[in-house]
């Protein structure tokens, strides 16, 4: 029998910054950077918005705890594991039909990066830029966390959404953009009122993911070329810091200029 794998202790699991009056951001400092991803809490009038929900290594709901004081909808901008770890905690939730079996699989069981995506999906990561320090998801956990117990929960689906659907929180309607490449279903939500696009892994500042199993670089460049005729003002991704317009344009002109 393998010896339990043991790792540091964490003294906080999520982290989190007030963007503005509306806009939470929380991440997860102790996941890897590849699987670091940003949830987004969007206050609303008469019901807030949760943008994908990280690993599920620990109780998102509880961590945000008095945030959510009204009906909330978590939202899956995609079905990958590192964004959709916690919408099992949550009663209404919205994800794009190529997205829901994922979101309502619960796909991911292991901690270990190789046992969990196989060696060579691990080597194409690394070959798109991102470097591993270790062979796990995360360089930490919670006091008394067992690393062997991890399993990322189903989801039920609620509401699956298509290019033009609306998701209204009383006081703001966002667009429902399908923006396919890096996975077939992935979705934005735009906010055309304040320039506000919340763009899942769609468009990062970071090495962008084109060659897993699900992407299509085709699909892919016509996202970007999508992105580029949207009067942006921010975007707030899926990963790594928010940007600006002329930032989106750059990033959306290097990857046409790359593999268009």
């Amino acid at each position: 029998m393998s010896s339990p794998i043991v790792l540091p202790v964490a003294d906080r699991w999520f982290e989190r910054v007030t963007i503005d009056d509306a806009i939470t951001l929380l991440w997860e400092p102790h996941v890897v950077a590849l699987m670091r991803c940003n949830i987004w809490h969007v206050r609303g009038r008469d019901r807030d918005l949760v943008i994908d929900t990280g690993m599920g290594v620990c109780s998102l709901v509880e961590e945000m705890g008095s945030l959510l004081d009204k009906p909330v909808t978590a939202v899956a901008t995609h079905g990958h594991d590192d964004h959709i770890g916690s919408h099992h905690e949550f009663d209404d939730v919205i994800a794009h039909p190529l997205e829901a079996p994922l979101v309502e699989a619960g796909a991911l069981q292991t901690l270990d990066m190789v046992q969990g995506w196989g060696e060579e999906a691990v080597a194409m990561l690394t070959g798109s830029g991102y470097q591993f320090e270790s062979p796990y998801f995360v360089d930490a956990l919670p006091a008394g966390y067992l690393f062997e117990q991890f399993r990322q929960l189903p989801a039920s689906v609620t509401r699956q959404v298509v290019e033009g659907d609306v998701i209204d929180t009383g006081d703001r309607a966002f667009e429902v953009l399908h923006l396919p490449g890096h996975s077939p279903g992935s979705i934005g939500l735009w906010d055309a009122a304040t320039g506000t696009l919340f763009s899942g892994d769609a468009l990062y500042d970071g090495p962008l993911l084109d060659e897993l199993p699900e992407s299509n670089i085709a699909d892919y460049c016509a996202t970007m070329e999508r992105l580029l005729t949207l009067p942006v003002q921010v975007v707030h991704a899926g990963h790594d810091p928010s940007f600006d317009r002329g930032r989106l344009q750059q990033l959306c002109r290097a990857y046409l200029a790359n593999r268009g």
